[in-house]
Order: C-alpha cells, then sequence, then structure tokens
C-alpha cells in the first residue's frame, strides 16, 4: 500500500523505531522517530489515530536499534526504490526526521541521547542542515531538566519543536486533550521551550458533534497566541490544521472536519497578531 497524506501507517517499513509518513505539514516525506512503541502517552486527545492508546509511558529503548533502523531508512531513501514504491510523485523528498510517535516521545529518558544519535546519523550522511530535525511534543515535560538538555541539543542541530497547545481553557484541554493540565502552566512551557528551541505552536481544529470550537474557546486562544507573540522569545509561528485522518478514539463518531474558509479565518485572525501560520486542512 502507498503511503499518503491519508495512509501514516506506521508499520509500512516493519521497524520498531522508524517509520515514514507523507506529511501535509512537511509537504513531502517525514521520516518517523517512534520513541513510544508500546502506544502510551501521558495525554489521550479525542482525534489521535495512534490504536489501543492507553495511558502511561515508553519502554526502554534500544539505541543501538533506533540508530541501525534510521541508518537503514536513509539508505532505503536515497540509493533503494522506497520513494518509486511508497510514495506520490509530487511528494518524494526527503523534508525532515521528526520525533513523534504513540506517545509523548519526552517521556522516554533515551530522549536526549536520541536526539545526539540523530544529529550524528545525519551529520554522517552530510544532511545535517538539509534534511530538518524535528519535535513534535504535547509539551507537559518541558520543565524537567533532561528534556531540556535534549531541547538544547535540538537547537545547536538546527532543529525545531511544534508545540501542541490545541486549546486554552482548562475545560477545552480536559475535553480535547482529556488532560487536567492548567491552561496558564502550559503557557510557561511554551515559554520554556521557545527559549530553548526554535517551536511553532500546533493546533487541531476540528467540529464536535457537527459542530465548531465556541467562540469563547477560540478567544481564549487567541489571548494566548498574542501574549506568545509579545514574549521575550515568541513562538516562530502556528501551525494550524484540521482532521485529515480518522480518529481511533472513543469519540471519534462525534469528530468531523471543519470547512476550509473556518481554518483560513482563524489564521486571518492569527495573522492579525503578528505570527506567520500555515494551515493544512
Amino acid at each position: 500500500m502507498s503511503l499518503t497524506t491519508r495512509n501514516h501507517d506506521r508499520d509500512t517499513a516493519g521497524l520498531t523505531y522508524v517509520y515514514p509518513v507523507v506529511s501535509r505539514r512537511a509537504g513531502g516525506v517525514s521520516l518517523g522517530v517512534n520513541l513510544n512503541p508500546n502506544n502510551a502517552c501521558n495525554w489521550r486527545c479525542i482525534y489521535c489515530q495512534v490504536p489501543n492508546l492507553k495511558r502511561g509511558g515508553p519502554p526502554p529503548i534500544d539505541l543501538g536499534q533506533l540508530e541501525h533502523e534510521l541508518r537503514h531508512m536513509l539508505d532505503t531513501i536515497a540509493h533503494g526504490d522506497f520513494m518509486a514504491r511508497q510514495v506520490p510523485e509530487e511528494m518524494r523528498r526527503l523534508n525532515d526526521v521528526a520525533l513523534s510517535g504513540n506517545g509523548e516521545p519526552t517521556s522516554a529518558p533515551e530522549f536526549p541521547a536520541a536526539v545526539e544519535l540523530i544529529g550524528r546519523v545525519l551529520a554522517d550522511y552530510g544532511s545535517l542542515g538539509s534534511i530538518k530535525l524535528v519535535l513534535i511534543s504535547n509539551g507537559s515535560l518541558a520543565g524537567k531538566s533532561p528534556v531540556q538538555t535534549g531541547l538544547r541539543a535540538m537547537a545547536r542541530l538546527g532543529g525545531e519543536v511544534w508545540f501542541k497547545f490545541d486549546r486554552a481553557t482548562r475545560a477545552g484541554l480536559r475535553l480535547v486533550n482529556d488532560t487536567e493540565c492548567d491552561p496558564e502552566r502550559h503557557y510557561q512551557r511554551l515559554r520554556i521551550v521557545a527559549g530553548l528551541c526554535p517551536t511553532w505552536v500546533q493546533t487541531c481544529m476540528f467540529a464536535l458533534d457537527g459542530a465548531p470550537p465556541a467562540d469563547a474557546e477560540v478567544d481564549a486562544w487567541l489571548a494566548l497566541l498574542a501574549r506568545a507573540a509579545a514574549a521575550t522569545a515568541p513562538p516562530r509561528g502556528v501551525l494550524l490544521y484540521g482532521l485529515a485522518r480518522p480518529s481511533l478514539q472513543a469519540e471519534a463518531g462525534r469528530l468531523s472536519a471543519l470547512p476550509e474558509a473556518w481554518l483560513r479565518d482563524l489564521a486571518r485572525r492569527v495573522e492579525e497578531l503578528g505570527l506567520a501560520v500555515r494551515v493544512s486542512p
């Protein structure tokens, strides 16, 4: 089966830690690094596409196997027929290596070592700087020293963070991310991360039971972005995206995609705050 922006099958390559996807936001192939192969996460976003998602953290990571798999996939992409067999012609470019996967990647104690490992491998392939290193994170563990060590290493390698901030009220975070996270505390985590590594805010907007997010939720989110834009280390911008693939959570039947025009209108309001926006309907 070929990969598409709607098919992110992480078993395509048959590996434990490394998987290729065709990414709307990357505009090409993103080589994922999954530090949560047990499908465990400390949040449970209701739009999540991870099957059999459970609460918890990852098992110990075999860094030797991770390095072997990463080198294997880079060789396959660079010298094999992977792109021709699996990827639509217009997407046949390797854009990034993304620490993402089936849970919160920074929950792995090996996260800092994994960042250094990826940097070393990309340097060996002469790709450091041309292939971007991305961390896709809910940001919940940004206060931990090892996570900050990994973020500093990412900055040295020219990487960037995509920091999840789907809603900006306590009720909204509970509803969408199934977390009792305090929005002000999460904002402070965003400030920490943006101060350590170039950061984009990533937000998923969708209809729930046929209705878009309430005006109060949208206004709270925009107010938070206005604060972030005025901070000492502002985010680079906002990655605003909708539902491209079906959720595998219990709420799946309640979720639907918003019209592209709705997302574009919201993007315009973000731009008025002085932040760049990338929209992926």
